[in-house]
């Protein structure tokens, strides 16, 4: 929707905004996040996307935007409405999760994401997540995916389980508060971005910390 506005109103789109500078100055991400670029624009009218886990939240009251309203449109004809399907979630949504327990490829099954991820989720009271890694194998459904291609977050708590840490992830969530990455591979690049990293096979660690914090 947002290159079309940008269009009939002949000015330049600027996407991902993390940052507002001034009126007329933002930053976005470049290169996978591994690059932040300035952008000035002189347009009369800015037209913009913004990353919104890179802002806290608007107050409710206070502000001096202008609110406007604009009466809905006679119907064109080239769309029908056919139905919708609301998803019901046991667990946080995704992108507004203060925690979210983690899986990459060497969670290994679905079933293993079942049997040690979600029992620690449940402890923390947490989002499930995976790496696309998870995702293309099967171990995870799409909507779980983080990352560059999945959902952007940014939780007070992250963590990694199984999970290297390719950059289209690290994209995804190294704007978390707090990240703990639990890998057998003490070359994981997951270990660059971690607060806390313990180098020790998921299979044994993720069990005894769901039990250490059910006591």
């Amino acid at each position: 929707m947002a290159p079309r506005v940008a269009a009939g109103l002949d000015v330049a789109q600027i996407s991902d905004v993390t940052r507002v500078v001034s009126l007329n100055t933002f930053e976005r991400p470049i290169y996978a996040g591994n690059a932040i670029a300035t952008v000035r624009s002189k347009d009369r009218i800015k037209v913009l996307t913004v990353r919104t886990t890179a802002f806290d939240a608007a107050p409710v009251d206070g502000g001096d935007a202008r609110l406007v309203l604009t009466p809905a449109v006679q119907d064109a004809g080239t769309s029908l409405f056919v139905g919708a399907e609301i998803a019901k979630l046991d667990r946080p949504e995704l992108t507004a999760a203060r925690i979210i327990v983690s899986g990459g490829r060497g969670v290994g099954s679905a079933e293993k994401f079942g049997e040690v991820l979600t029992p620690l989720a449940d402890a923390l009271g947490a989002a499930l997540g995976a790496s696309r890694a998870a995702v293309d194998a099967g171990y995870a459904p799409n909507d779980w995916q983080v990352g560059q291609t999945g959902k952007i977050v940014a939780p007070q708590l992250y963590v990694a389980c199984g999970i290297s840490g390719a950059i289209q992830h690290l994209a995804g969530m190294k704007d978390s508060k707090v990240i703990v990455a639990i890998n057998k591979d003490p070359e994981a690049p997951i270990f660059s971005v971690a607060d806390y990293g313990l180098e020790a096979d998921l299979f044994a660690a993720v069990p005894e910390l769901t039990a250490a914090l059910r006591t």
